[in-house]
């Protein structure tokens, strides 16, 4: 299999709906190709977002109900999108999907993404490969973050550093030929649900934040979480969120304060991971990269150069890279990266599911 055609599905923390890629890798050389050849977006319905956004506190049969919800909210998806750009349905050798993360908590031995993999197949008539995390926590790893593979082997020498501002932001970089991964802080999560207080989706532009005071009380507080003490292999979860973060903020008053301090929060975090690591060149990628406000504030602190690839990278690299993790499980070949995980071996990690 020197070439293969696979359709990438990237469904984030954020919510804001299923972002799709359709991708051609080509093997025949040991630096992979890549064809973008088609992308597009499907906002989760308000009912289906509510329903997620509560997945948390939903008990074992309601969330094997949503699951199932989602699979075939991933199906209607994936088919309006080959009808739409007319694609030869029997060359798609695969659809590899994220999967909507649930639950994660590694320490525990477990983590949980839905979006029925049978469900998706079936009715797409199409093999599907998803369930990337749990393995690599089996061996001990985080399941996390899974990215840095495909910054690497796709991206190589473009930037020192890859940082993704998604519903968390995470940063992949290579001192010494090792590839080092983990979350830094949050990022889309605590700002679109402090904007959506505020009656709108997300802070466009970061213009709301740009308008309020920094807390700097609280500023200290976000900044002195024990998250950011630890060493790495770590990653983040919504529990996390729950449990020590959303606790310090107010939700129902200044929100503008809020916004502004949490965006400060985020710059100071980023910027203090690029400076101490030596990262003289970053490139940008996730719905976060359009927060005008947050990379100015960034910038502000951090000496280097910040990259912003063409649109369709910032949109959609995350689904790029789950084809083509996808693309390495049908060629057996690990996806997964030790040194980022801090699993006992690097392993072909995700499940197979037939039509």
């Amino acid at each position: 299999m020197k070439r293969l055609e696979i359709i990438g599905l990237m469904s984030g923390t954020s919510l804001d709906g299923l972002d799709v890629a359709h991708v051609m890798f080509d093997f025949t050389n040991q630096k992979v190709r890549f064809d973008i050849l088609n992308t597009g977006h499907y906002p989760y319905e308000k009912e289906l977002k509510t329903e997620l956004d509560n997945a948390l506190n939903l008990g074992l049969s309601a969330i094997e109900v949503l699951n199932k919800e989602l699979g075939n909210f991933y199906a209607q998806c994936v088919n309006h999108f080959i009808a739409k750009n007319k694609i030869d349905h029997s060359k798609v050798d695969a659809i590899a999907s994220h999967g909507q993360t649930i639950l994660h908590q590694p320490v525990n031995g477990y983590t949980l993404q839905i979006g029925c993999g049978t469900t998706l197949a079936v009715k797409t008539k199409i093999k599907v490969i998803n369930d990337f995390r749990t393995k690599d926590i089996i061996l001990g790893g985080q399941g996390a973050p899974l990215v840095p593979i495909g910054d690497f082997d796709l991206f190589d020498g473009e930037a020192d550093a890859f940082l993704n501002i998604g519903g968390f932001c995470n940063i992949s970089f290579k001192p010494k030929n090792q590839v080092i991964a983990f979350d830094i802080c949050p990022g889309n999560l605590p700002l679109n649900r402090l904007a959506n207080s505020k009656g709108v989706e997300y802070d466009k532009n970061g213009e709301i934040a740009e308008s309020g005071e920094i807390n700097f009380f609280l500023l200290d507080l976000l900044n002195s979480l024990d998250y950011y003490s630890q060493n790495g292999p770590k990653s983040l979860g919504l529990e996390w969120l729950e449990e020590s973060f959303y606790p310090l903020l107010k939700f129902d008053k200044e929100i503008e304060s809020n916004l502004r301090t949490v965006t400060e929060h985020i710059a100071t975090q980023i910027s203090s991971v690029l400076q101490k690591n030596g990262i003289k060149r970053v490139l940008l990628s996730g719905g976060g990269t359009k927060n005008q406000f947050l990379v100015k504030r960034i910038q502000s602190y951090y000496d280097g150069e910040i990259i912003l690839p063409k649109e369709e990278l910032i949109d959609y690299k995350e689904a790029l890279i789950f084809a083509y993790m996808g693309a390495l499980y049908l060629k057996n070949k690990p996806n997964t990266i030790t040194s980022v995980t801090g699993a006992s071996r690097a392993c072909v990690s995700g499940v197979l599911h037939t039509p």
